[in-house]
Parts: structure tokens; sequence; C-alpha cells
């Protein structure tokens, strides 16, 4: 893998009075001032955002993807700080390629870009802008080709959309052409900037930057990835069982401008095409799975994502960042409790400093020291966190736990011994796993469930795991699905609430200047909470039929035995002492999958049935954890949790 080019650079900072002095006169009276970033040997707010430059260009992506007879260009709206221009000087550009700038709005409160009279850029969306312009960087915000005021069509993740932003960084560096008009022959170039662009945003807008730095395009330097997707085929199915009732084409639908709708018929059915509801495997999916080419990865990452988050799913983060970790790829992470919600609507403070010093440490070579500090973050508990050197921390290893039978039908035992007998439940795609786990310890009909004792010790799940299913079906079709799950009270942010874990307030606080068109100032947050009696901890899902395939299935025959192991997704959290660990397989987790055809029994042969769950001291942790807690049948206790989740068209969209 060819090495990252690295640099250090030294400059002079503002003393703590200056820095002062410029934040009180650079932010609006009218809403509380957000404290300046104290980080040693920062980038400093010199330059003025009211005068910064704000220009258009359009970028030939060499794709005529809307096939009109020309290449597409994209537009690309710049504010760069107008100090550096006039000497001489080239900044680094942090970028955000979108799909939503027109059609649906960024961040919390939706914003959408407008424009004065010239048609230069008035509003940009979200704070990068103003608070990184004024410290030497320029933004560039990308429309995605088919959305906005782009040629071309939307294709879900595809080439048209990755060739969309990569196009960009190649102008960047002076490699691709681009023109100051949408159909104009005047070009433009980029000779104000060094080349050195770092790549952000949440959900789709993060996922295009996961695939251009798949490319291994040069002076691509970081990517900030939020909620971001992975592969797209699991966006929208797990080893053949579907997550959601429609395809891409519905999406490309929902963010196409309608100049594209007009003229991407096309491309609309080979979304459709190359996407059947089988969930089988296909050059389509091949196309749009990133991790495959992780191995040209050459950028930084800074991965952020919610351990909640039914949109984006946490098997997104697992498999990207093994493959990153494989490859030898420099990374960072921030692990929350909330659903699929931004870090700046959950750590706000922490989160604009951290990424602050990430950009400048990346982008303009400041040594300050975040490249050995610790590599994750991780919500413990609403609002409080902790570090680890690594992720998943030292230490960590699989243990193999097992599922047996316990007094009552349905309500078992998990622990480290081969267990023994059947289970026997019957799909009911009108359940979900809040119904499962809250009567965990009933025999439900639905389920089977299986509990340690109450621990000992604390135990901490860093990682993935993987359920492996010995079953026979009583149909022709068949899904499954695996929870982990902590039983025991505890507060938790409220991820089913429709913040997914946040309430949002009246008050502002601003994060860098603002103009008559363009405010820095953005409504707080405070965690939405819930008291719960147990709360789902991983969760995986599969196509029974897939059992012999994960990218094909095939129809079962009723009465025959089946074994398939199901991949559960990415996770880091502490079962506490006094707390019970829970395995639960179920069939149609209601909101979260898609029902089989038939509704079938499936029984579970539990010596064949096991978990390989990571714990931070292996198996042995795990025994410790359990040592001294002798089982003792649960009383069938309704147990509370949060509400069950809602099925819904989901879009992995930038604001919630």
């Amino acid at each position: 893998m060819p090495k990252r080019t690295r640099f250090t650079t030294w400059r002079p900072l503002a003393t703590a009075a200056t820095a002062a002095l410029l934040a009180t006169l650079l932010t609006p009276a009218a809403a509380q001032a957000a404290p300046a970033p104290a980080a040693p040997r920062g980038s400093d707010p010199v330059h003025s955002y009211e005068n910064a430059i704000r220009e258009a260009v359009w970028v030939d992506t060499g794709l005529d993807g809307d096939r009109d007879g020309r290449t597409d260009r994209v537009a690309v709206d710049i504010v760069r700080p107008r100090e550096p221009a006039r000497q001489g000087r080239k900044v680094p550009v942090i970028m955000d390629a979108s799909p939503y700038y027109s059609c649906c709005g960024r961040g919390n409160e939706s914003q959408k870009k407008t424009y004065d009279a010239q048609g230069r850029v008035a509003q940009m969306p979200l704070y990068y802008d103003n608070y990184f312009v004024p410290r030497g960087y320029a933004f560039v915000g990308v429309d995605l080709a088919g959305t906005h005021r782009s040629d071309g069509c939307v294709d879900v993740g595809g080439r048209s959309d990755i060739q969309s932003a990569k196009a960009v960084v190649d102008w960047l560096n002076g490699r691709a052409t681009a023109y100051t008009s949408r159909t104009g022959t005047t070009r433009a170039r980029a000779g104000w900037t060094n080349g050195r662009t770092g790549m952000i945003g949440k959900s789709w807008d993060g996922t295009i930057a996961n695939g251009v730095a798949a490319t291994g395009v040069e002076g691509l330097e970081t990517i900030v990835p939020i909620s971001a997707i992975s592969s797209w085929y699991d966006y929208y199915f797990q080893q053949g069982a579907p997550l959601y009732d429609s395809g891409p084409e519905w999406l490309s639908d929902y963010v196409d401008s309608p100049e594209a709708r007009a003229k991407c018929q096309a491309v609309q059915q080979k979304l459709v095409d190359g996407a059947p509801r089988t969930g089988d495997w296909t050059p389509l999916w091949t196309e749009r799975d990133y991790v495959k080419a992780a191995r040209k990865v050459t950028a930084s990452v800074f991965l952020v994502h919610g351990m909640q988050d039914l949109n984006v799913r946490m098997k997104h983060v697992g498999a990207w960042w093994n493959a990153l970790a494989k490859n030898g790829v420099e990374r960072k992470i921030w692990l929350s409790q909330t659903g699929h919600v931004d870090p700046f609507d959950f750590r706000r403070g922490a989160w604009v400093e951290t990424l602050h010093r990430w950009f400048d440490h990346e982008l303009m070579g400041i040594d300050n020291g975040i490249d050995r500090e610790p590599v994750a973050d991780v919500e413990r508990a609403p609002d409080r966190w902790e570090t680890s050197r690594t992720w998943p921390p030292s230490g960590t290893r699989a243990a193999t736990l097992r599922p047996d039978r316990g007094a009552r039908a349905g309500v078992g035992t998990l622990g480290l011994h081969r267990g023994h007998g059947t289970e026997t439940f019957t799909d009911d795609p009108r359940s979900s796993e809040t119904d499962w786990a809250a009567r965990l310890d009933e025999p439900t009909p639905g389920k089977a469930g299986f509990s340690t004792g109450a621990l000992t010790r604390d135990l901490r799940l860093a990682g993935s795991s993987r359920v492996t299913v010995t079953a026979t079906p009583s149909t022709p079709t068949a899904h499954l699905s695996a929870v982990l799950v902590d039983v025991g009270p505890a507060t938790i942010r409220d991820y089913a609430d429709a913040g997914e874990g946040i309430t949002t307030l009246t008050n502002r606080t601003c994060w860098g200047p603002s103009t008559t068109a363009d405010s820095s100032c953005f409504k707080e947050t405070k965690a939405k909470t819930a008291d719960v009696g147990y709360t789902i901890v991983s969760r995986g899902w599969a196509d029974l039929g897939n059992h012999a395939s994960g990218h094909q299935g095939s129809p079962l025959t009723p009465g025959k035995r089946y074994t398939i192991t199901l991949d559960l997704a990415a996770t880091d959290h502490v079962v506490p002492k006094g707390h019970r660990l829970a395995l639960i397989v179920g069939g149609t987790d209601q909101g979260l999958i898609d029902p089989p055809a038939d509704r079938p029994e499936l029984a579970l042969d539990l010596a064949r049935t096991s978990a390989r769950v990571p714990f931070v001291g292996g198996a042995t942790a795990f025994a410790r954890a359990t040592t001294g807690a002798a089982y003792t049948t649960p009383d069938a206790t309704f147990l509370d949790g949060v509400r069950e989740p809602r099925a819904a068209h989901r879009v992995p969209e930038a604001s919630r």
C-alpha cells in the first residue's frame, strides 16, 4: 500500500487574549458563545468570514449518466478565505459531497444551500464553513450527480455517485477540468489550494467519503464518515434477509433533481434489475462494496457511529473498521449510545474541538499530538464517555457461548458448556426484538431465550459477534434473528424516540462568525433518556435459505436441518455486575427485517447452536464473571425497554 505523505509545520499562535478577543468580535451577541477550543498549536480564526471568497464551479466528471450526449458536470460551491489568496498562500480543503443540499436539507435543522443574486452560495449548511474558513481552510460543498445544480443521475453509491466527488478531488489537485458555469466553456482552476483534502459527512455524505477513499485517489488525506454505509448490500439486506420493503431505485427517486428524474429512467431501471428482492448478491452490489477495496485506502479515517443506529446499522462499522486495520490505515473512532445522530448534536463542544485538531493534524500537518491519543471514545452511559488506547481493546478475544435448555420451555441458560435437546418457536411477524426481550423469562411461542445468571463482575463486549444456528424449518422459507441483550436496570439514551437519543432545545450556541445569510448558531440539544430493564446490545439477521452461501439463497426442504452463521453488528458494551447476558433467537424482527413468504416453525438443535462473542479478557473473563452466580430459573417478569423499532422507509440522510 502506498504511504501517505506526512509533513509537519510550525506556526506562531495568537495569544490567548487575542484569540478571546477574536471570538468576541466574530460571534453574534444574540446567542450564547461557545468556548473556543484550547488545543495546543492549532489553527486560529484570523481570517475574515464575512469577506471570504464565495464562488461556484462545475467539474467535469467524464461520465454521461443522463445520456444527453455531453459529459456530466457537478456543481461545486466554495467558501475560502480571501487573505491567503492575496498573499499567494495555498489552503487545504474540507469537502462535503451530498445529495441533500436542495431536496431534503442537512443537519438537525434541515438547512439547505441558498444563493445571492450572482448565484454565489449565501448559506452553506452546517457550521463547517463558519468555523474552519476563518482558520485557514476552504470549504467545498458538492452536489452529487443528478441532484440540485448538477448534471447526471443518482445511482445510489455506484460509479456516478463516487465519481461525482472523486472528480472534485482530482480538480483540486490539477487532474480534472472545471468550468465557471454549467454549460459554458470558460475554465476554472484551483490555484488557491494545495490539494490536501479532507472529506466529511453524515450518512449518505459519509458513505460517499468512504467510497472515494476506496478509490485511492491522490490528494484525499483524511475522511470523517459519520453514520456511514460501507457496503450498500448491507443497507438493504443481511445474508439474504431484506431490511426494507424497497430497493435503491426508491432512494434515487427521493433525491433526484426534476431534470434528473426526467432523464434518468434507464438508471432507475438498472437499479431495479440489479437489486432483486430475493436478496441475492449481484454485480450491482459488488460495485457498491467499499470494504472489498479497503486495500486502496490511503486516507486516514475518523469514524463516528451510533451503536443503536437502526438506519445505517452497526454492521457497517465492524466490516469497514476491520478491513482498514488489516491494511494499516490510520484510524480513530467514536461510538455513541444514540441512533442516527451527528456528534455535533450529542457531544458538541468535545466534537468540534476534536474535529478541529484532527483536521489541523491531517491537513495542515500541525503536530498537536492527536495521533498519539487513545484511538476510541465510547459512550458508556448518557454523556459519560471513556477511552481505549486501541479498538477493540487489547486482550479482546472471542469466547464460544452455548445455549442450553432450562426448567421452562423457551427459557434456557447460556454458558461455556455444550447444550442439549431442542427449543422450538414459530415466526410471528408482528413481534420485534423488544417483545422478545421484554418477555425473555416467559415461555412465549415466538422466540427462544437463554441467559447467564447474575454476573459477579463487569463483563465488556467489544467488536463483532457471530451466532451459529442449527435449525429445522417447517416451511420452504424462513428468516432468523439473533439478539444479544443486557438484562438489568439502566438509564440509556432513548434511541427509539423520534430524536434517536437527543432532545432539541431552543437556545443556541455559535461556532464561528456569521453573516446575515449564514448563521453559525445552532440549537443546543440534551440527552433524551429512558429507564429500562434491559438493553439490546447487538443484532443480526439472515435468510435461512442462504445457509450454503451468503450471496445466494435457495428454497428449504421442510423437516431438513440447516446450519447458518449470523453476523451480528459490532458494539462496545459493558454488562455490569448483577446483570445477566442473554441470547435470543427468533424469526422476523418486526420493523427491522421483512417477513418470509411463509410462517415457519423452527426447531433449534442446541448442541449445534452457539455464539462467538468478543470479550475483553476472552473466555476467561466470561468464566470469572459467571463463577459463583448459580443459575436459578428467573421469575416470569415483564421487563421495560424502549418502544419497538419503527417500520418505515428509512433514508441514509443527513437530517434525522
